[in-house]
């Protein structure tokens, strides 16, 4: 999986409980005020919302619940935009299985945590049975 880059220079952080259907709204709202924040296009603000939500709606559905922290990057000349999905579940057993399209716990199609992972530039996740899930997916923008 791709990593996160270490280098950050002042970042804007705001962070969203995830504990109610309504609150998966306003995660999306808050991510698509914070892509355009950054500058990003209509396609790159579609891409950051939709990897977002299905990241924020799995630690809602099967981590009972967790916290989205937004952050608005900038590092020389570059800006972007870094999502980190935290839940206190019971974490996921078989990673790799896990992000395989097709690959399902619920009645979705399986393409979620892949295809969050397609959406970003850099994603990676923390999780384990019994420990919770920790997902970290950034997006720069490519002016």
């Amino acid at each position: 999986m791709r990593q996160r880059s270490p280098l950050v220079q002042d970042a804007q952080r705001t962070s969203h409980a995830v504990v109610t259907e309504e609150d998966l709204l306003t995660v999306r709202h808050a991510v698509r005020a914070a892509a355009i924040d950054v500058g990003f296009g209509l396609i790159d603000q579609t891409r950051v919302v939709t990897a977002a939500s299905e990241l924020a709606r799995n630690a809602y559905v099967h981590g009972g619940g967790g916290t989205v922290v937004i952050e608005v990057l900038r590092h020389g000349g570059r800006r972007g935009l870094r999502l980190c999905v935290r839940d206190e579940g019971p974490g996921i057993p078989d990673l790799d299985a896990a992000m395989t399209d097709g690959f399902t716990t619920g009645a979705g199609l399986g393409h979620g945590l892949g295809g969050a992972g397609r959406l970003m530039d850099e994603f990676s996740v923390d999780s384990g049975p019994g420990t919770g899930t920790t997902v970290v997916a950034t997006r720069w923008a490519t002016r």
